[in-house]
């Protein structure tokens, strides 16, 4: 996983690349986002859909809901 940090406007802006999976269930998502946030202090994350699972963009699954709950939290 590669993590860009670029600052636009002011505010920060972390863009992750690479070619694995990086989010599969909530604890990846989670530990994900406290590793983009430690490295670069962004709050705001880019990432390319192909590194997310895709049970994710199947809302019936839950998955998306359980991860954004737990990052709204």
């Amino acid at each position: 996983m590669k993590i860009e940090h670029l600052k636009k406007n002011g505010i920060d802006i972390a863009v992750v690349s690479g070619d694995e999976m990086i989010i599969v269930d909530t604890q990846s998502a989670l530990d994900f986002a406290m590793t983009v946030k430690y490295e670069t202090g962004a709050d705001r994350i880019v990432i390319d859909k192909n590194r997310i699972c895709g049970d994710f963009f199947i809302l019936s699954s839950g998955i998306a809901g359980e991860i954004l709950q737990k990052f709204m939290n």
